[in-house]
């Protein structure tokens, strides 16, 4: 599985319904996992983004619909990142020229 970083912030819409936002989350897990993604963390910040989380998922394309999915509400907009653990950080750094 690989892992990805989401940032989020709220929209208009998602700070004027602030109260809902931990069960807007609960329901992303379920879609998330009915998707084929597993959330393994999210977290509420205050700075530049509004929310972090970490997800996995067998590829990008799965990874993309379940954020498509909860943008599509609009509540949120995202960013993704694919993120790398040391083990394979190392697999990558092998297959430099």
């Amino acid at each position: 599985m690989a892992t990805y970083i989401l940032l989020a912030n709220f929209t208009d819409q998602g700070i004027r319904t602030i109260k809902e936002t931990t069960k807007r989350a609960a329901a992303f897990r379920e879609v998330a996992k009915r998707g084929g993604v597993t959330v393994k963390e999210l977290y509420w910040t205050v700075g530049q983004y509004d929310l972090v989380g970490s997800l996995e998922a067998p590829d990008a394309a799965t990874v993309t619909a379940a954020i498509l999915s909860a943008g599509a509400l609009g509540n949120i907009r995202t960013q993704t990142l694919p993120a790398f653990s040391a083990d394979e950080m190392q697999g990558i750094l092998g297959k430099m020229l």
